[in-house]
């Protein structure tokens, strides 16, 4: 045991939560985090663990709290129960969930466990947490992030691959305007396996650091590009990983009732080659797609469909199959 950053201490106190020592956890690039008895506490950082100069504002906290309490209303028990969050020192509390019972699913993929119906019921509820939020008009103004949203989001991933992709740039920068205009439901924006825990009773939501009122269209590509880019971490999972794609995205997709299901999906068949492309080229690059000639997959496939971008996911998990067989 530790002591408590200063900080932390500080948010504990105004949040009436006892805790002096405590243990501080590891994996994340955008806040300390620590473990006090049976919660957690975490407070977000100006400038995130990576190479790149990457910076957010920290009333992100603030946000990632609401997030916490919007998805649980939504569906109880996909979040962990919020405790507390303290404005002042951007600081929030939560119960802590063993890892004992509660993996996380990007190990459990990294193992090559990949379970189609897992998958389908993060779909279903992330659909839920959307559906529900567009549902409620009061639930916009609570999520005045446009600038955060931009800051941690969509400069560093689609932007800064612009600037990499001269060529690709008009592309990139219209796929910004389009998913900054487009306000639709409550949007996580970090919806990836790290940030997924495969509890008991189904998976459950962490890190909500980049809530923002806009296009769920978001989450699904950004949670479906994971499950791409696994293939090239635990290649003799690749079958499991392209059927939880399948699955995660049929499920949701089928669950859409604040707009029509297809033009939602356009919208995600035109993000996700762009995600794809920013995890090689972006300033948050895959941790584990280091080799050349799986970088030059991910930028094959990328730049083909930001070129002509397809309307049905089912065509880029067919382009992503073909990629991998060659």
């Amino acid at each position: 045991m530790l002591p408590l950053p200063e900080e932390i201490a500080a948010g504990l106190a105004a949040m009436g939560l006892p805790g002096t020592e405590g243990e501080p956890l590891t994996g994340g690039v955008s806040s300390d985090i620590w473990r006090v008895g049976d919660f957690c506490v975490k407070r977000a950082l100006p400038k995130l663990k990576v190479a790149a100069d990457w910076r957010a504002p920290v009333a992100r906290n603030l946000y990632e709290a609401r997030w916490l309490q919007r998805a649980g209303d939504a569906v109880p028990g996909a979040v962990p129960a919020l405790l507390g969050q303290d404005a002042a020192t951007g600081t929030l509390a939560m119960r802590f969930l063993p890892p004992e019972d509660h993996p996380v699913w990007k190990q459990r993929l990294r193992e090559g466990h990949a379970e189609p119906g897992f998958a389908r019921d993060v779909g279903r509820r992330l659909a839920r947490i959307h559906a529900a939020s567009a549902r409620d008009p009061s639930c916009a103004a609570e999520f005045p992030t446009d600038a955060i949203f931009h800051a941690i989001r969509l400069e560093p991933y689609l932007l800064a691959t612009a600037r990499a992709h001269p060529d690709l740039a008009p592309r990139l920068e219209a796929l910004v305007e389009t998913t900054a205009a487009t306000k639709r439901a409550l949007v996580h924006g970090d919806v990836s396996p790290k940030n997924i825990l495969c509890g008991p009773a189904g998976p459950v939501f962490l890190d909500a650091e980049c809530a923002w009122w806009g296009d769920p269209a978001f989450d699904l590509a950004f949670c479906l590009n994971h499950l791409l880019l696994k293939c090239l971490w635990t290649p003799g999972a690749t079958a499991g990983f392209l059927a939880c794609f399948d699955a995660l995205a049929a499920a949701h997709v089928a669950d859409v009732d604040w707009e029509a299901p297809e033009a939602l999906e356009a919208r995600v068949a035109a993000l996700l080659p762009g995600l794809l492309l920013a995890r090689v080229d972006g300033k948050s690059p895959a941790e584990y797609v280091t080799q050349d000639r799986d970088k030059d997959r991910v930028r094959r496939v990328g730049r083909a469909l930001l070129l002509a971008p397809p309307a049905r996911l089912s065509a880029i998990r067919a382009a992503w199959a073909r990629e991998l067989a060659a």
